[in-house]
């Protein structure tokens, strides 16, 4: 497996913020037999800084980088990033400076909640809170439409999850735009731009969130609509999977085009490299699961995430501590 090299051959240390060498746990690197070029070029194709130009349709859903890695590398890959990505958390969370928001959207069946359980399987769930979004009640409709995401934020040292999130406000409400009319929004702010203008509201927040010290990434699990067809038959087919299927995920399908548009229009809108999105391939779930790690592990690496140094006071105290432990005996 290729390495970073310096001039004098030696492998160089991943770099964070201010040049300062990354913690250990940041050789994801080393530890899943990547180099950081490698691993750039694993995600690239699915990252999105810029709306400019951006069509969902470049976007293969079958895709899995067969010229980066192959499916046999992938089980062990992630697996090994579900642990530094268990590490990075802890670190996170004693540091307590940053938080991390993951954001996750996609079509029925697309495999959100796989992805999460798999990616997430390792770390501590004490610095760890996932916001799941359903339809929105009373109260939430009785606020503005950011408010309810904004509730939910991760504090400093904690991964937030959001598995759906504010962006349907500018997917499923604008696919039902009859679903306006229960927020009681005065009819002149719901007329030709409140799309635009909802698009704008969100790069906005995340774009403070992010120089709040949040780091935002945003996944769209790209599903296509015959991967998605064969799972829902499969849940309609196997007993112990009918729970997951529900009457309205049909008719939902029957949107398909309409919600690829508005996925589109969403992403090239808000779309930044302080919150960028990934469109990452659905149909083959090892395969999301493991870009999902990676750009989490990536983004994560960035930063300077050292446990913070002990006082004189602390340090005495636990040699004081180890003292009477010992005299124990």
């Amino acid at each position: 497996m290729d390495k970073d090299v310096s001039p004098d051959g030696k492998d160089t240390p991943p770099v964070a913020k201010g040049g300062k060498a990354a913690p250990e746990a940041t050789s994801m690197i080393d530890t899943l037999h990547l180099s950081r070029k490698r691993v750039r070029k694993l995600l690239d194709p699915y990252r999105i800084e810029s709306g400019k130009g951006f069509r969902l349709s470049d976007h293969d859903p079958r895709d899995t980088a067969g010229a980066v890695l192959g499916k046999p590398d992938a089980s062990t890959l992630l697996g090994e990033g579900v642990r530094v990505l268990a590490d990075y958390q802890q670190r996170l969370y004693a540091q307590d400076r940053w938080a991390m928001l993951c954001v996750f959207q996609a079509m029925d069946a697309a495999g959100k909640d796989g992805t999460i359980k798999h990616v997430m399987s390792g770390v501590n769930p004490q610095g760890v809170q996932v916001t799941s979004f359903k339809q929105p009640g009373p109260e939430e409709l009785a606020h503005d439409f950011l408010w309810r995401a904004n509730r939910a934020l991760p504090p400093r040292g904690h991964i937030g999850i959001f598995n759906r999130s504010h962006y349907e406000e500018v997917l499923v409400v604008r696919v039902h735009p009859e679903l306006l009319e229960r927020q009681h929004l005065p009819p002149e702010l719901t007329r030709k731009h409140v799309w635009r203008d909802r698009l704008e509201s969100i790069a906005a927040l995340e774009t403070y969130l992010a120089r709040q010290g949040t780091v935002i990434l945003k996944f769209f699990l790209n599903v296509s609509k015959e991967e998605q067809r064969r799972r829902f038959l499969a849940r309609l087919e196997e007993q112990d999977k009918h729970w997951k299927f529900s009457p309205n995920d049909l008719a939902e399908r029957a949107f398909w085009d309409r919600y690829q548009a508005a996925y589109e229009e969403a992403i090239a809108a808000t779309a930044t490299p302080e919150a960028p999105w990934f469109v990452v391939p659905a149909d083959n779930k090892w395969f999301t699961r493991l870009v999902v790690v990676a750009a989490m592990i990536e983004a994560l690496s960035r930063l300077d995430l050292t446990l913070p140094p002990l006082t004189p006071a602390q340090a005495g105290a636990l040699a004081a501590a180890r003292a009477a432990l010992e005299s124990e005996h």
